[in-house]
């Protein structure tokens, strides 16, 4: 028995060098309230759909990693309790066990790069945590990205993370960090992060061709493309840097640490900005996801 199981669709696709794109499954799972994830998650397939592409959420199920889940799948993501966050290091355990467990950056990047596909769209990555000095806590986001050749779209980190060490690690691991028409970090819900990235991207086509580049120069590893979330739900930086500042704190007096810290935080989040913080949040993903289809369709072209 394979401990890998991708969807025939999804297979077919890869066989015939059509456009893919994987999709995480812990925003059904812990990333979004309930309806409103398992709602999210079916529009962001569609989104993929209209674009010209084939989805692939990917997912621990029933004893197998899972490239392509079903929708019946994915209902089960969204709504069952329990669901085990997974990362690398849960990865054998979950599929041991075979509990239902929702696949983290890092874990979806396996799945995609065990399946042959090279582009991945998400919210935000995850990475070196504000207080560092202290917890030690390095998302296992930044060593898959310095492993796997999958190109993430993404939002940049998440807001909650300290973002300059994020980048040092980013460099020091050799991933390219493209700015999706911008030449600044965006910071997840903010469109600023005061962050000045080296590269900025145009379109698709530039971005395919720097990623057929990277990897036919046998360079391992992923390339980030960092889009910044739509002007019309984007949050103020200073707003969400005090509110983060403030639920880190409340977190550390709680004894909150490890894979529990990114739910608690964005929890907060979400009630302190009155719900602002979830339509920014499902509006950068669904950016995300419309802007890696198109970076798929171009790299299959």
């Amino acid at each position: 028995m394979t401990s890998l199981r991708i969807a025939d669709e999804v297979r077919d696709a890869i066989a015939a060098r059509r456009p893919v794109v994987a999709l995480e499954s812990t925003i059904l799972s812990h990333g979004l309230p309930r309806p409103d994830n398992l709602a999210v998650g079916r529009r962001l397939e569609s989104i993929v759909r209209a674009g010209g592409a084939v989805p692939a959420t990917v997912a621990v199920i029933d004893g197998a990693l899972v490239v392509g889940a079903s929708d019946d799948e994915i209902v089960r993501l969204a709504s069952e309790p329990d669901v085990v966050k997974v990362s690398r290091r849960d990865l054998p355990i979950v599929i041991a066990r075979r509990a239902l467990g929702a696949t983290t950056v890092s874990a979806t990047m396996i799945g995609a790069a065990r399946a042959g596909i090279a582009v991945f769209a998400t919210g935000g990555i995850g990475g070196v945590h504000r207080g560092f000095e202290t917890s030690l806590d390095v998302s296992a986001d930044l060593a898959e990205l310095g492993r796997e050749n999958v190109c993430v779209v993404c939002a940049g980190a998440k807001s909650i993370l300290d973002l300059p060490r994020t980048m040092e690690v980013l460099e020091t691991l050799g991933v390219p960090v493209l700015g999706w028409q911008t030449r600044e970090l965006p910071a997840f819900f903010a469109r600023e992060s005061g962050l000045s990235l080296d590269h900025r991207v145009e379109g698709a086509a530039e971005v395919a061709t720097i990623l057929r580049a990277k990897w036919s120069l046998g360079l391992a590893g992923g390339v980030l493309v960092a889009v910044p979330p739509p002007i019309v739900s984007a949050l103020p930086s200073l707003e969400i840097d005090a509110l983060v500042t403030a639920a880190v704190e409340e977190a550390h007096q709680r004894g909150i640490r490890g894979k529990e810290l990114t739910p608690y935080l964005l929890t907060r989040l979400r009630e302190a900005t009155e719900g602002r913080s979830l339509v920014a949040n499902v509006a950068l993903v669904s950016e995300n996801t419309r802007i890696a289809t198109q970076i798929a369709c171009a790299l299959s072209g």
